[in-house]
C-alpha cells in the first residue's frame, strides 16, 4: 500500500503540479498569481448570474415567502 500512495504522491507533485511551479517561480507577481485571478473572475461572474437569476425569480413573484414555506418548518 505505501507504494500505491507513493505512487499517487509522484503523480501530483511531479506530474500534475508542475505548471505551480513553474509559477511559482517567476519575478513578476502579476504572472505569478494569474490562476487564482482567473478564479476570482470566474466567481465574480458565477455570483453576477446568480444575483440576476434571483432578480428574475423575484419579478415573477414566483418565490414563497410564507413562515413555512418548507416542509421541516
Amino acid at each position: 500500500m505505501r507504494a500505491f500512495f507513493e505512487g499517487i504522491e509522484d503523480l501530483f507533485v511531479n506530474g500534475l503540479f508542475w505548471p505551480y511551479d513553474v509559477l511559482r517561480g517567476m519575478d513578476n507577481w502579476w504572472l505569478a498569481n494569474s490562476v487564482s485571478w482567473i478564479f476570482v473572475v470566474i466567481g465574480m461572474v458565477a455570483m453576477v448570474y446568480w444575483l440576476r437569476q434571483l432578480r428574475i425569480f423575484d419579478a415573477n413573484g414566483e418565490e414563497d415567502y410564507t413562515i413555512s414555506s418548507h416542509s421541516y418548518l
